[in-house]
């Protein structure tokens, strides 16, 4: 790493990324995800790794000798989840994240379930507006609902990528995952106005000390803390190293 990581930025980053290799645009095989993701827990940036992502029916065919975190997507609960990602509104004995629009947020709040925002795709209509995407995070702020977040958040700062990794694959402007955790932070702690944030494409106005900038706002390392605990809790990606290569050229890692 090039330096000591901002604190505000560690707490920003620490455990966000949920590994989906086995996902769209990657859609690699099983064994070759799980080795991945057995290859990242041991290097410099495991600290940012969270759950590996992975459908209800393929555990059977994980090895008994692979012991990881695993959110696995199911409507029913699993013995060897660590969490459950469903796209209805369930209730399980893990952490469980519902994939469902706005107007579903008050049934998975009754019961005690999180939320589960869809935030890009290897379409660009599978992207979110800007508007769509802050009323979200809004509304579930508003009912202290915590989220995670999905696909398309492969790069730290809203900007213009490739939809896959195919040769002159179209591209589309795709969210940040810097842009919008920060956003969800300040939207944690009362902050209405998070469209802007979200659409903001000039790197130089994020900045990261013992507190976290966007522009004229900002919060502190243990606001920023308190938000991923306690309300934004990480984004799923088929892509571990891309984010890091992102943050690397930044010069912020």
């Amino acid at each position: 790493m090039a330096g000591i990581i901002a604190p505000a930025l560690r707490a920003l980053l620490d455990g966000l990324i949920d590994y989906a290799g086995l996902f769209p645009p990657a859609s690699l095989r099983l064994d070759r995800a799980l080795a991945n993701y057995h290859h990242y827990r041991e290097g410099k940036c495991a600290w940012m790794l969270g759950w590996f992502v992975i459908p209800a029916a393929q555990l059977q065919r994980v090895p008994a000798k692979f012991e990881t975190p695993f959110a696995v997507l199911s409507d029913t609960d699993e013995p060897s989840a660590a969490a459950i990602e469903s796209k209805q509104v369930v209730s399980t004995s893990k952490p469980t994240y519902c994939e469902v629009n706005v107007e579903q947020l008050d049934d998975v709040k009754a019961t005690g379930a999180y939320a589960k925002i869809r935030t890009g795709g290897i379409t660009a209509d599978a992207i979110p507006s800007v508007e769509v995407l802050a009323a979200y995070i809004l509304a579930c702020a508003e009912r202290r609902l915590p989220f995670k977040a999905t696909a398309g958040l492969h790069h730290p700062i809203r900007s213009r990528h490739p939809l896959s990794y195919e040769k002159n694959a179209p591209e589309a402007t795709m969210h940040g995952f810097v842009n919008v955790f920060l956003a969800a932070a300040f939207a944690w702690h009362g902050k209405a106005d998070i469209a802007a944030v979200l659409a903001e494409t000039d790197q130089d106005a994020f900045r990261f000390d013992d507190r976290a900038y966007w522009r004229d706002l900002s919060l502190s390392t243990g606001q920023v803390a308190e938000a991923r605990t306690q309300f934004a809790h990480s984004f799923g990606s088929c892509s571990f190293e891309e984010p890091i290569a992102d943050l690397e050229q930044l010069g912020w890692l």
